[in-house]
């Protein structure tokens, strides 16, 4: 088995030292052969791929490619097409891995197939927002996800991809691209694996106010994007994922005061537990009001296509 790891990466070069660093320090053995590190710079501004060039020797794995920034889409199906390896492993430029990453894919892989050919894995993800030692962060409840097929840590073999199609390169914007191809992965009558001793550490920067804006316009652009899910599956699973139903509507039109409670009036009360190292807990607050954002953008994006039907 020889894996190619396709990592898009945008303004990422700090923690993409640390996630590469992670890739290089892989115990591997059978079935791994052998396996490589496919980087797709998606048009940084922060000199990542003038820093790749420039320490090729401490990442003989890494392969790199630079392209105008097309979104994650792209940058990945990119990826897919320059892949040496016959098994694909998806995951972020933010993610740690442990040194059994890649070996803990691959045992998984093997097994499952004895049953079935029509399988990928599904790793385990820890969020963390220690940038020092990431890895020291235990998995919480608040790790878990039930996402079916999401890029953050999945493995999966190259031509099921390509039979697949791909990821579509329309969800420009911010989310859905991975979960619409899980979509179709699963008409295609395949079965998620889960592989909890694949563990990587998601990092992200402590919570703070001055996140609040980028995060309302992610909100904004999952919303219009969950809008283009739901035109190519308009399924009610995929109208639930995409919070398209009046029980999303009117759950966070509650819990936010139909919108009075937002970045604006609860500044000070989030502040305040971040003050108190409590920048978790804030975060969980604030997604009140960023779920709301998303489905206003949802209804907003889905109005004039109500209308055309």
């Amino acid at each position: 088995m020889f894996f190619s790891v396709v990592i898009p990466t945008y303004n990422r070069q700090p923690i993409l030292e640390k996630c590469l660093k992670a890739l290089e320090n892989q115990d591997y053995g059978l079935p791994v052969a052998d396996y490589e590190v496919v980087v797709v710079d998606d048009g940084s501004t922060d000199g990542t791929l003038e820093w790749l060039e420039t320490q090729a020797r401490d990442f003989p794995h890494v392969r790199p490619y630079a392209r105008d920034h097309q979104g994650p889409a792209a940058a990945r199906n990119f990826g897919v097409e320059k892949a040496r390896g016959d098994t694909i492993v998806f995951i972020d430029s933010d993610l740690v891995v442990t040194e059994t990453f890649l070996m803990a894919h691959a045992e998984a892989l093997v097994k499952a197939r004895e049953n079935n050919e029509r399988v990928f894995t599904y790793g385990r993800v820890i969020n963390t927002c220690n940038f020092d030692r990431p890895s020291a962060e235990p998995y919480k409840l608040t790790d878990f996800s039930a996402a079916f097929f999401a890029t953050g840590n999945v493995a999966i073999a190259r031509h099921w991809l390509i039979e697949a199609g791909l990821f579509d390169t329309r969800f420009q914007q911010y989310g859905w691209e991975d979960l619409e191809l899980g979509v179709r992965l699963k008409k295609l009558g395949f079965e998620l694996i889960k592989c909890p001793d694949a563990v990587g550490y998601h990092w992200h920067p402590p919570f703070d106010l001055a996140q609040l804006p980028a995060a309302i316009d992610r909100e904004i652009q999952r919303g219009k994007m969950g809008v283009l899910f739901y035109q190519k599956h308009p399924t009610l699973e995929v109208k639930m994922m995409v919070q398209m139903t009046w029980m999303h509507r009117l759950l966070w039109g509650i819990l936010s005061l139909g919108g009075s409670l937002n970045e604006k009036t609860m500044a000070g009360f989030l502040q305040w537990l971040i003050d108190r190292g409590k920048s978790q807990l804030a975060l969980e607050i604030a997604r009140i009001f960023l779920n709301w954002y998303n489905v206003q953008a949802v209804y907003e994006a889905y109005a004039p296509l109500k209308r055309k039907q």
